[in-house]
């Protein structure tokens, strides 16, 4: 039979059935709903490109009232605060090696002798340059604290410091990015990117494609034990995401000429570790997801607060204390800082471990959530 004419009470019978399919498949639906709220959430809230309060060490060998002024200047700006007070350069380097200070800030000895007697002394501003993008507008911020940093000091027979050029110098060394070029920051963060989206999804879509295809059933029907299944799910996806690194890294070396300092030994037995983070993440939404888009909508509402909340995208010290809290919790976020420690500053063991152990908790709980949930499917 031809039907010619557009018949309103088909349409409805439609419409109908759409939203009654829409209230069955609650997942999807929430999804639809969640994923927008998220993505207002991240972008309206937790995201800045100009962070403030960056971590900076002081080693002032001057103990002077002028040192305690130029102290309270960087603080005041708004981009600089001073949580480390050391008394040695090695503790300093230490610090910015491994992460915890953006800066240092080092006065010379001879700081206020030098100060008044108009010599102009200099005061070293090490910077952690690894990411231009995070302390970009801090460097701007400092660079013009010489003039002003000391007016209230400079009175009486020191006035006569602040009419011609500044009374002390800042010297700026970006260390481990001296040029600024953003690529030494993005490319090793690609890495991680990438695993994250293959190994979840690859993961997620493997198991669940088994299920529609009836295939899981066999599987099931074999004498084999949950721990054996996700195990032999989740190697040959190790020796893709091995290859997938040894692709990113020879083209950053060939094509954008990333220095690689550390040991590509220690960053390949780590990524294994990041590797095992990500599937087990993709084995656990296997085990929820009903079929493939849902599979693949929970990757995609994993993989969105990773790269927003990791440091990779935007400056991780410019979110708010509560998504950098968030940010903590995702494995992307220590493995970035693994990966750009080891090959743009040599980081070894002891630098990179405060970042090792979350992901291998994270590993631990999310293999411990794939293997109950597995338990459950069989039952």
């Amino acid at each position: 039979m031809t039907i010619t004419a557009f018949s309103w009470a088909r349409f409805v019978a439609v419409l109908a059935k759409e939203f009654v399919q829409m209230r069955r498949d609650r997942l999807t639906f929430a999804m639809m709903v969640g994923i927008p709220i998220m993505q207002l959430i991240l972008f309206g809230f937790a995201i800045n490109s100009d962070p403030k309060n960056l971590p900076t060490a002081v080693l002032v060998a001057d103990p002077s009232p002028f040192a305690r002024s130029l102290q309270h200047a960087l603080e005041n700006s708004g981009y600089f605060r001073v949580t480390h007070v050391v008394s040695r350069p090695a503790d300093g380097d230490e610090l910015i090696q491994n992460g915890t200070v953006q800066f240092l800030v080092t006065v010379p000895e001879d700081f206020s002798r030098k100060l008044q007697r108009g010599d102009r002394p200099a005061v070293l501003v090490e910077v952690d340059a690894s990411d231009p993008a995070a302390t970009s507008n801090a460097l701007t911020a400092i660079l013009n604290l010489n003039q002003t940093a000391l007016d209230h000091d400079l009175v009486g027979p020191l006035s006569q410091l602040k009419a011609a050029s500044p009374p002390f110098e800042l010297r700026v060394q970006r260390r481990y990015n001296p040029e600024g070029i953003s690529q030494y920051n993005i490319v090793p963060g690609l890495i991680g990117v990438v695993l994250t989206m293959t190994m979840v999804l690859m993961t997620s879509l493997s198991m669940t494609r088994e299920r529609e295809r009836g295939t899981m059933e066999n599987l099931l029907a074999t004498p084999v034990r949950p721990i054996e299944v996700m195990a032999g799910k989740i190697i040959p996806f190790i020796i893709v995401g091995s290859v997938q690194i040894t692709l990113i890294l020879t083209a950053a070396k060939l094509l954008f000429q990333v220095p690689m300092m550390g040991s590509l030994a220690l960053l390949s037995a780590a990524s294994v570790l990041f590797i095992a983070a990500n599937l087990s993440v993709g084995f656990t939404f296997s085990t929820i997801a009903a079929n493939q888009l849902q599979a693949m909508q929970m990757g995609f509402f994993f993989f969105l607060p990773s790269i927003m909340l990791s440091g990779f995208m935007f400056p991780f010290r410019g979110m708010p204390q509560w998504a950098q809290w968030l940010g903590e919790v995702l494995p992307l976020t220590h493995f970035l800082r693994i990966v750009r420690g080891i090959l743009l500053k040599g980081n070894e063991v002891a630098e990179i471990a405060p970042d090792l152990w979350p992901i291998a908790l994270f590993v631990l709980g999310a293999a411990a959530i794939a293997l109950s949930r597995y338990r459950e499917t069989v039952d």
